[in-house]
């Protein structure tokens, strides 16, 4: 899987998570996902809590047009982001870009 595939409603992206880091990040990681850091613990889903603002900010769209749809307990998760595919994926290829 490519770090992130094109849907109808939007894309999905997968996200490598390290949480009870420094600081809150989110940045192209490699060719297979992106990577998040997180200052939240990994328990209760606080983590997982922590992951939708940071995912929504990284690509201006609302928090409810983030969801979670794989790896809820693990560190490789897999979101779908609901908007504009276009939009959406030239903001994820920018990411990746920028670190080129």
């Amino acid at each position: 899987m490519s770090a992130w595939i094109e849907r109808s409603d939007g894309i999905a992206i997968a996200v490598r998570v390290t949480p009870r880091s420094s600081r809150e990040s989110f940045a192209a990681g490699t060719p297979d996902h992106f990577i998040a850091r997180l200052t939240a613990a990994p328990v209760e889903g606080a983590a997982n809590a922590a992951l939708v603002p940071l995912v929504a900010r990284a690509f201006d769209v609302p928090k409810r047009a983030v969801s979670l749809i794989a790896g809820d307990t693990a560190r490789l998760k897999r979101l779908h982001i609901s908007g504009d595919v276009t939009t959406l994926a030239g903001i994820a290829a920018a990411f990746y870009e920028a670190g080129t």
